[in-house]
């Protein structure tokens, strides 16, 4: 019988959920492989203590890196996989260029993927393990000027749904966490991507995207019932641990709030509801 100490892989470790996640799960008594994608950040984790090592979601052979190395520190077992990195792409649709959306998509989805696909073979060979996916309330509902990353969550949520019956049987879980507002660094790093790869000043939706700003950069929580990351971490423990964990975790009240309108009401009355969500966060 292994008696080793669970071990769980988390993509995204740099601050906010990932962070808290790795803290969290540490304190509990998993093995963490705690990953970032830039040199000083996975620094940092190394001097917190953590068992830290590089890993690009955008680039394959860091990907197989990561996989190759935590597998060997672990001598060819993994309990858990919990995909957490990802940012946002801010912009209305019209203003995407491929090139920004297949960015969006590379991280958030294709990465992701590729990781997954990794660790998949190792879980099946042991008879047991969690993949837990941290997506979003806008994989259940969309909002204006967040197309890129409303797609890239969606798609997330088709995958993993399809993944979660093909790996029925097998001794693997597949979740989702579907968080609405958390504390973490999402806001500012979306307002960076929306500095690099959106041309404001000559949109069409040049004044809303200066309301957007304001959001973007307001101190504090930017909506209500924002959350700190520990009640994400709450979900991903259980998703983790126990012997029949969900195929779907909500996070917040906006979560609950919507993922229940979208079952109930018409789409254009959900619409409208929608528009008016954005026009009040955006004022």
């Amino acid at each position: 019988m292994n008696t080793s100490p669970r071990s769980v892989l988390i993509t995204g470790c740099s601050s906010g959920i990932g962070h808290c996640a790795a803290r969290m799960l540490r304190e509990r008594g998993f093995r963490v492989f705690a990953t970032a994608r830039r040199a000083e950040d996975v620094e940092r984790l190394q001097q917190e203590g953590f068992e830290a090592l590089p890993l690009d979601l955008d680039d394959p052979d860091s990907i197989a890196a990561a996989v190759e190395a935590v597998l060997a520190a672990t001598g060819g077992r993994l309990h858990g996989l919990f995909n957490n990195g990802a940012y946002g792409q801010p912009g209305a649709v019209e203003d995407l260029s491929r090139e920004v959306l297949r960015k969006q998509l590379e991280t958030n989805v294709l990465g992701w993927l590729d990781l997954t696909n990794r660790v998949i073979p190792v879980m099946r060979a042991q008879g047991e393990g969690r993949i837990v996916q941290n997506s979003s309330v806008l994989g259940l509902i969309a909002l204006p000027f967040r197309g890129a990353y409303t797609c890239s969550k969606f798609a997330l949520e088709g995958l993993t749904d399809t993944l979660r019956m093909e790996l029925h049987g097998s001794g693997v879980h597949v979740s989702l966490i579907e968080p609405g507002p958390i504390t973490s660094r999402f806001r500012a790093n979306a307002h960076q991507a929306f500095l690099a790869h959106i041309d404001r000043d000559n949109s069409v939706f040049r004044e809303k995207y200066q309301a957007a700003e304001r959001r973007l950069t307001k101190p504090g929580p930017a909506a209500p019932f924002t959350l700190p990351p520990e009640a994400v971490v709450k979900k991903l423990i259980h998703a983790l641990e126990s012997p029949r964990p969900r195929a779907r975790y909500y996070v917040t009240v906006p979560t609950y709030l919507f993922g229940t309108l979208r079952r109930i009401l018409p789409t254009r009355w959900l619409d409208r509801i929608l528009m008016a969500v954005s026009r009040g966060e955006n004022r």
